[in-house]
């Protein structure tokens, strides 16, 4: 029964080990790696003991069993019975049996040290995953080899005959395979190979910082070393309780299996022991250590079932097969799979894949193989005294498979052009200028009234709200080049037609009538505006903002209440599965037969008071200091998106397929792609509102809050910020620093902010390290290069009218391309000794400069910070040209172009310095070799022109008042009783 196995368990193997490779990159698994340790050490153990009850007894084993230890085939008298000639003493089955049980015992106890110990070392590894090197997993193979070779070296390998008779003129080919060093020279073509072809297609080193002056550059390569070891360690003892001499001379079959199974179990054992202990000392870390989310406990159950079934086939594999062979087919597998799935995904010039370098690599690879399997087909004797080889010889298909993969790669090879025949930028300019006359061709097609009725109906399906006609008046009186396009505001509030009005009157009431909701209240009776007053002082500058705002046209609203969020941070999360048919309810539109174009009479009388005593339920859920990420930031994409099915935990590598959809090489191409999390599932670990937000309280209920800016996925109600309504960030100029033409201005890419995007404490984990405005400053200058390369599109030596990409030092760059990019102040937002790394990392720290004098730079750097970047408005008006990183969309997202108006950027930060290359332009003489990009300085003056003239036009304070008195007019009519009559026609 065990012989026929071979082959089941061998495939088996084959095929856990290609689901294994697949799914571990994007596992939520790696979230909790103890947790989920001990949870597969239960799964992968219990299938092991569940296994061996299955596994028939050997045949010598049976006997034993049947009242004779040790029988011999032909018997002289009873085993254990002393000799009659001699005094009674040990027999040398008694004796050797002990000494193996002591041995077994030994090998048992060091094995489940082992795996305990690797449990931690991958917590620590993975912790710290930026910090980590390329694994060397391709190198197993060769050691066991090394071992088998200097195991062995005193037996003499004999030819075999018949079917592996050679010809003639292969004498060397057999001479070589069926020498004592073959498998060692086969298994260093394995681990070379499979080595160079994971180097050459693996992802580029992301911007999540590996901190210069914390430990953890130099000890998790080290912690990784030392796992490598105890990888071969535990591989080695299991394959010794399996298939060793000793072990199957004192245990059965079954039995072998089960210690191994009962070795993990132990191990599971131990850490639930551990995990105990730490629940009972730690009283901060219960909550978390019991709160387990779903999706990570039904990835960790899909992982648990890959795992047990890839070990029971590996295991029944060993026995059979032996540990060397196990080994050369798993390690074969696993980068086959890797390989072939990176290269099939990524074909583009960025990032660059060295297909020549990965070919060769698969060649030694598979050249390697085939050489190992020549030498198992050749070889009569084994080192581990087994029954079975891997093969007899090499089989036909095993040479058609290997050309078709050196087919495969070819193609690869052939089909990849690293060379590129224009600028990406170049083409993303003359994109997005059609892209925006499109927008301003189609914003204000109506010069009438009754134009403008007309295209709100065909456009929305539905009629304007009541006072339609008098928003129409304000806007053209006050020269809105906007009249027709406001798709935001539809957007927006698009799955609130799924709620009652009197649901919505009573939400809003919840939301202001609690002061720790953060939520305060404006109210509008008989066209005169009023602050709630239970308002924090310290946010009265911002509603008293929005009330000189709403004073402007708020005669023409009707009585209502809103609630204002008085936080940075977005606040509403629905579940896609319950907003999305809330969406798909007011997409069906609505055009009533009788039209009743007046409100509700008394509507007054339909708000709530806000009560004297503060109301103290809420429906809101604290989240601050915590991962917002997969409990609030992806519930509003669908199911089987990335960033709800997958998660990137890799933080030390580019998410190359997140970063796809929305980029054309290095640089984004979509504006409103990006901000879409949807397919960005790495962006959990790139923002400190995921990461870390200083102050969080949000709904996974439609809650009607009205928010200064929104990231994707969230559902408040974006409005024009009374930050910039007020003039706290001001573009004003003056004579000690004026705003000279732009080629008057200093090239160099200027920022200057404070570490206000999350919160970072040494219990979360150093979550500064992956936090949009410490990446970039980290990125832009060179800190103890401890920066991951970067990639320029250069000029190519090959063929002088292409480009291509090139990767750089961050030094190197940053001696030819000028920066100025740094914190100022002291760090802030971060408690224990996260504050002192963040000193220690960006130091040295600068003063404070008057916001004025950002106009003597060209190049403007904007970042988010806890919300919106309050500096962007200001930036645009002046002669300078902003560059844009941002997760957090505003009111005039659809007005302003991406690459008309200004320069995006990916919040991943990969296209930054290439991005800057293009404009500044670059001549040097980098490493010995003439580096050239050729400036831009002309699209980079049109582009600054341009978005100040737009500025200008479509973002001015008044632009702000049409877009606020338009999106209070469809509140209105939403929270009104007989919405469904009411509407706007021209008599």
């Amino acid at each position: 029964m065990m012989v026929n196995a071979k082959w089941p368990a061998l495939s088996g193997l084959i095929l856990g080990t290609v689901v294994l490779t697949r799914a571990l990159p994007t596992s939520f698994a790696f979230d909790r790696p103890v947790h989920s340790c001990t949870a597969i050490l239960l799964g992968a153990g219990g299938a092991v003991v569940a296994l061996s009850r299955g596994l028939p007894q050997d045949q010598e084993q049976r006997r034993r069993k049947n009242g004779g230890q040790y029988d011999q085939l032909l018997p002289l008298n009873e085993v254990g019975q002393p000799h009659p000639s001699r005094e009674p003493s040990p027999s040398r089955e008694d004796v050797t049996h002990a000494s193996s049980q002591r041995k077994l015992r030994i090998i048992f106890l060091t094995l489940v040290a082992l795996i305990c110990l690797r449990v931690d070392l991958l917590r620590r590894v993975i912790d710290n995953a930026h910090c980590a090197e390329t694994h060397w997993t391709t190198w197993v193979p060769l050691v066991f080899g090394a071992w088998q070779y200097w195991s062995s070296r005193s037996l003499q390998r004999t030819k075999t005959t018949g079917d592996n008779e050679e010809h003639d003129g292969s004498s060397r080919l057999r001479k070589l395979a069926t020498s004592a060093v073959a498998p060692v020279i086969a298994t260093f073509a394995i681990a070379l190979g499979g080595g160079s072809v994971l180097s050459a297609v693996r992802s580029p080193t992301s911007t999540y910082i590996c901190a210069a002056s914390l430990p953890y550059r130099t000890t998790v390569p080290w912690l990784q070393r030392v796992a490598s070891i105890l990888d071969i360690a535990i591989l080695y003892y299991m394959d010794q309780l399996v298939s060793s001499p000793g072990a199957k001379s004192a245990l059965s079959t079954p039995n072998r299996f089960a210690v191994v199974g009962l070795a993990l179990l132990v191990c599971a054992g131990f850490w639930l022991v551990v995990g105990g202990v730490y629940w009972y000392v730690q009283e901060t870390g219960r909550t978390w250590l019991l709160t387990i989310p779903s999706i990570y406990l039904w990835s960790v159950m899909k992982l648990n079932v890959y795992i047990a079934f890839t070990l029971t086939c590996a295991l029944q594999t060993v026995h059979h097969i032996g540990l060397l062979s196990t080994s050369v087919v798993t390690t074969c597998i696993s980068v086959l799979t890797a390989s072939i799935l990176s290269a099939w995904a990524n074909s583009h010039p960025f990032p660059t894949v060295y297909f020549g370098s990965a070919f060769c690599g698969i060649a030694l690879l598979l050249l390697g193989v085939w050489l190992y399997l020549q030498t198992e087909a050749t070889s009569a004797t084994h080192h581990n005294v087994r029954d079975e080889r891997l093969l007899r010889k090499v089989p036909a298909w095993f040479s058609a498979a290997c050309i078709a993969t050196m087919l495969l790669w070819l193609g690869f090879w052939l089909c990849y052009h690293r060379e590129v025949a224009f600028h990406p930028i170049d083409m993303l300019l003359y994109q997005a200028e059609a892209a925006h006359e499109t927008f301003v061709a189609q914003s204000a097609t109506s010069k009438t009234l009754a134009e403008a009725v007309q295209t709100y109906r065909e456009r929305y399906n539905r009629l304007p709200p009541p006072g339609f006609d008098a928003w129409y008046e304000f806007a053209t009186s006050r020269k809105s080049s906007i009249v027709d396009n406001f798709d935001s505001i539809h957007r927006d509030l698009l799955p609130f037609h799924a709620l009652t009005p009197a649901e919505i009157r009573e939400r809003t009431w919840n939301l202001i009538a609690n002061p720790w909701n953060d939520a305060a209240g404006i109210s509008i009776r008989s066209g005169k505006v009023a602050i709630s007053p239970n308002v924090v002082p310290t946010h009265l500058w911002m509603l008293e903002g929005i009330v000189d705002m709403i004073s402007k046209f708020a005669d023409k609203l009707p009585d209502m209440d809103l609630a204002f969020n008085l936080n940075d941070e977005c606040r509403v999360s629905v579940p896609y599965e319950h907003v999305e048919p809330m969406r798909q309810v007011g997409a069906r539109g609505n055009i009533p037969i009788n039209v009743d174009k007046t409100w509700t009479s008394a509507r007054s009388q339909q708000w709530k008071p806000i009560p004297d005593e503060p109301l103290h339920d809420s429906s809101l859920v604290e989240a601050s200091w915590q991962p917002t990420f997969h409990r609030f930031g992806n519930i509003g994409c669908p199911p089987n998106s990335p960033a709800r099915a997958e998660r990137t935990w890799d933080t030390g590598s580019l998410c190359r397929s997140c970063a796809y959809p929305h980029s054309m090489g290095a640089f984004l191409s979509n504006w409103t792609t990006a901000g879409d999390v949807c397919h960005q599932p790495d962006l959990a670990d790139m923002h400190g509102l995921y990461l870390s937000p200083a102050a969080f309280k949000a709904s996974f209920e439609l809650y009607p809050i009205f928010s200064q800016s929104k990231a994707g996925g969230f559902n408040d109600i974006i409005y024009p910020s009374a930050w910039n309504y007020i003039d706290k960030a001001k573009y004003e100029p003056n004579q000690e620093h004026p705003d000279g033409s732009f080629a008057e201005k200093k090239s160099t890419l200027f920022w200057r902010g404070a570490t206000s995007e999350g919160f970072s404490f040494h219990g979360n984990v150093g979550q500064w390290r992956g936090m949009a405005r410490q990446r970039f400053v980290h990125l832009s200058n060179n800190i103890n290069n401890s920066n991951p390369d970067q990639t320029l599109l250069v000029k190519s030596h090959r063929h002088p009218h292409n480009l291509e990409y090139q990767t750089f030092s961050v030094q190197q760059l940053s001696s030819f391309l000028a920066t100025d990019v740094h914190f100022v102040d002291s760090i802030v937002r971060c408690a224990g000794r996260d504050c002192s790394d963040q000193e220690k990392e960006f130091y040295p720290l600068e003063r404070p400069l008057d916001f004025q004098a950002h106009w003597q730079y060209k190049y403007l750097l904007d970042l988010d910070g806890a919300g919106f970047s309050g500096r962007f408005l200001p930036f645009l008006q002046s002669n300078s040209l902003p560059f844009k990183a941002a997760l957090f969309r505003e009111w005039w997202d659809d007005r302003v172009e991406a690459w008309v108006h200004f320069v995006p950027l990916d919040l991943r930060g990969q296209g930054l310095w290439a991005t800057l290359a293009y404009f500044q332009g670059l001549y040097a003489k980098i490493g010995g070799v003439d580096v050239s990009v050729e400036a831009h300085h002309q699209e980079a003056e049109r582009i600054a022109r341009q978005g100040k003239e737009w500025a200008e036009q479509v973002l001015r304070k008044e632009d702000m008042e049409i877009y606020m008195f338009r999106l209070l007019l469809e509140w209105g009519r939403l929270t009104d009783d007989k919405r469904d009559n009411l509407g706007f026609v021209v008599d």
